[in-house]
């Protein structure tokens, strides 16, 4: 009884936060509201006994993430943001596409066949440990994705460089 309580804790207040985070008019109190959702979500990692996935969570989204957007507000011009008038009047198109996407994954959950079990049972993983099975993976079957992201990233980085230099020229 009381595990599917903190789980329905969890997820009533990430879903919660969640829509807070995307309502707010000023963009810096949806990022502080978008911390509060990512220590839940870290709560939830840690309720599932993913200990190491809760500190990556709190570590790369709460710290670096959070600060990434907080730096990119900075640099907009909120003043200008905030007079503008939020909703344009194609909100009816998004709610029906909203509504159709909200179907067809209800849909595909409620027809979800599970597979054949794998090597990654319970058992494998407590006698293994989270970390330990997340790394073998990740450096064995999934490294080529592992390393495209890392490039994905890295283009990031110096394309921000780029533009925030260019910036700093021009004035």
């Amino acid at each position: 009884m009381l595990p599917e309580l903190f789980f329905g804790y969890f997820a009533a207040v990430i879903i919660l936060l969640s829509v807070i985070v995307i309502t707010r008019r000023n963009p810096v109190h949806s990022v502080m509201w978008m911390l509060l959702l990512f220590f839940h979500i870290a709560g939830l990692y840690l309720f599932l006994n993913a200990e190491f996935i809760a500190a990556i969570q709190v570590i790369v989204y709460a710290g670096a993430i959070l600060v990434l957007f907080l730096f990119v507000l900075l640099l907009l011009n909120l003043r200008e943001e905030l007079k503008v008038k939020r909703f344009v009047g194609a909100w009816p198109a998004g709610l029906f596409i909203t509504t159709a996407i909200l179907v067809i994954v209800l849909g595909a959950v409620k027809s979800f066949v599970p597979g054949p079990a794998g090597k990654y049972s319970i058992e494998f993983i407590k006698q293994e440990t989270h970390t330990k099975a997340l790394g073998k993976l990740l450096y064995t079957d999934y490294l080529f994705p592992f390393e495209i992201a890392s490039l994905v990233l890295l283009v990031a980085i110096i394309g921000a460089i780029v533009l925030a230099k260019r910036k700093t020229r021009s004035k």
